[in-house]
């Protein structure tokens, strides 16, 4: 019998994510300059926040390459920020040899086919609702949330619940 993702949440120490899909809803707003325009939902940027201050590994793998992108998720205390990645299996081998960190403790969250490789390697994939099939395929646990809807929360604070480090810190500051 295959384990339910519940039990893998315990020993989950790294959250990694994809950007477009997951901390956006994957819709982009093109100005007449040609500069795309990203949405990033607060309750997200809280858990993240969040998770950066309780000692998890943050780190963020996308292909896309927009900077304000890099500002947001700076401004939130993640300082593993891949850009531009269109392999990346790469970034997230790098990204564990430096730290390291078995891939037995990611938790990794994507939506698309560019996903697939590194959801193959992690202990915990992880998917929005509105996730393409063949990543609810790969997927361990699909939140019931869209991508750039809370889906990054929905994760987030499971863990952290799980390993008694969502405290209720109403202090924190994240916008």
């Amino acid at each position: 019998m295959e384990k339910s993702y519940k039990e893998y949440l315990q020993h989950i120490t790294t959250f990694i994510f994809d950007v477009d899909g997951v901390l956006t809803d994957g819709t982009v707003a093109i100005t007449t300059s040609g500069e795309m325009l990203r949405k990033m939902n607060i309750k997200d940027g809280y858990a993240l926040k969040t998770a950066v201050d309780n000692g998890f590994n943050v780190c963020v793998i996308s292909g896309g390459s927009n900077e304000g992108v890099r500002i947001r998720l700076r401004g939130l205390g993640i300082t593993d920020i891949y850009l531009g990645a269109h392999n990346k299996i790469e970034q997230l081998e790098e990204y564990l040899d430096i730290y390291n960190i078995k891939a037995e403790n990611v938790l990794y969250m994507g939506d698309d086919i560019p996903d697939v490789p590194v959801m193959k390697l992690v202990g915990l994939p992880c998917c929005p609702q509105d996730a393409v099939p063949e990543i609810k395929e790969l997927s361990k646990y699909i939140s019931h949330k869209n991508g750039g809807k809370g889906a990054v929360r929905d994760v987030i604070e499971q863990v952290l619940k799980v390993q008694n480090k969502w405290d209720g810190n109403f202090d924190a500051k994240c916008d």
